[in-house]
């Protein structure tokens, strides 16, 4: 199931934030994520905020449908436009995650992102990405998203295996990953990811690399690689527990990621972010961006987090209750936080050492320092960028990164 919220203070009825979080607003780029809660099957590894049709029945009624669904993020889009006042930014990025947004109707996508236009404008070279089901799009639907303002994609491909596929509960067919990535470029999409999963039970390192070859040969400009995180109370957690699927070790995971960046470098792919690589430099995901620079974003829907001017919050998690605040003309924010200015430095650590530019050495305090000389030492930062100012990983370092960031944040 879905993971907890965390503790925070309550959010006012009408949403309002304080003065202080639009204070140099102008300066600082403004996105919007759109979280769409259902999905036709949960996925054994997932965790995420999301709901089939079975979890939801008599849990909600008509206002946890999916038919109506768009309309509660339009209300919520509106609710932003009266918190944000008179904020005069246009959005630069549109995020459209879950979940299976493609579930909704592509006009119902296209709905949400008209209603953002017209409250907040979008700017001349806004991205506007949504995810999608390889099984949940076809040729018309691909059209409609893309003349409605959609110009980047995301499918979860995860692993052109069919055993692979099966470990983790995704229903797609081997192939129609691919095959989506040429449609979506028929359609006139300017932008396509592929998401992978490396570290499923059962995978082989011939299983990854061919999964690879499928991904890279499909012609995306942008390609997300993870390693598998078995989640505490999900089908596959229970599984490994029970002994029916072995646990994949750290060593692997490292081995596989060392295989990704060969073959991505190959292929003319650089990382830009520890487990993203793209085709150029207009390739990047910008909405991605934002979250790893502390920019600011407005979440709608349930569950979805926002963050603007160092306020962070988050909506309560249920579709039914979330709809059903927002039609009492409330705010659905189930809590927040003010992040302070050593919160916010530690955040900047945290995300920005994870990107290619890496991390300025004056975020840094002196066992922070102390311990970068070491990184630096080790072999874990690279030494021309730290002679000009900057802790940026190496490849070793990418290994090792989580542990690498948990020592310059002392």
């Amino acid at each position: 199931m879905p993971s907890a919220l965390p503790d925070g203070d309550p959010v006012p009825a009408d949403g309002a934030l304080p003065a202080s979080a639009l204070t140099g607003s102008a300066d600082r780029p403004l996105g919007f994520y759109l979280h769409v809660p259902y999905c036709a099957t949960r996925c054994g590894y997932c965790d995420f905020n999301t709901y089939t049709a079975t979890e939801l029945r008599g849990t909600g009624g008509v206002l946890a449908s999916r038919d109506n669904y768009a309309e509660s993020l339009v209300d919520e889009i509106r609710l932003a436009r009266k918190v944000l006042g008179d904020d005069p930014r246009e959005v630069r990025t549109v995020f459209v995650g879950g979940g299976t947004p493609t579930l909704l109707a592509a006009d119902d996508l296209v709905r949400m992102l008209r209603a953002i236009r017209d409250e907040f404008g979008l700017a001349p070279d806004a991205e506007i990405t949504t995810e999608a089901n390889p099984e949940s799009v076809d040729p018309a639907y691909l059209a409609t998203l893309r003349e409605g303002g959609f110009n980047r994609i995301s499918f979860g491909m995860q692993s052109a295996k069919q055993h692979v596929l099966k470990i983790l509960d995704r229903t797609h067919t081997p192939g129609r990953p691919e095959a989506c990535v040429a449609e979506a470029r028929a359609a006139g999409f300017e932008h396509v990811n592929l998401d992978l999963i490396y570290g499923t039970p059962g995978e082989s390192d011939d299983d990854w690399r061919a999964s690879l070859d499928a991904a890279i040969g499909a012609g995306p400009d942008h390609v997300s690689a993870y390693a598998l995180i078995v989640e505490e109370g999900t089908q596959l957690a229970r599984r490994i527990r029970r002994g029916e699927v072995p646990m994949t070790d750290d060593d692997v995971h490292a081995d596989r990621y060392l295989i990704a960046e060969e073959m991505f470098a190959a292929a003319g792919f650089d990382w830009y972010e520890v487990s993203n690589w793209a085709t150029s430099q207009a390739a990047r995901c910008l909405h991605n961006e934002l979250y790893w620079r502390g920019a600011d974003w407005w979440g709608a829907g349930p569950g979805a987090h926002s963050h603007v001017g160092g306020v962070r919050w988050w909506n309560v998690k249920h579709p039914g209750a979330y709809a059903g605040a927002l039609a009492a003309g409330k705010s659905p924010g189930a809590g927040r936080e003010l992040l302070s200015e050593e919160d916010r430095r530690v955040e900047r650590i945290l995300l920005e050492l994870r990107l290619r530019e890496g991390v300025p050495l004056g975020l840094l305090r002196e066992a922070g320092l102390a311990a970068s000389r070491r990184a630096l030492g080790e072999g874990l930062l690279q030494e021309g960028a730290y002679a000009e100012g900057r802790a940026v990983l190496t490849l070793r370092g990418r290994l090792l990164a989580d542990a690498v960031v948990r020592d310059l944040v002392d």
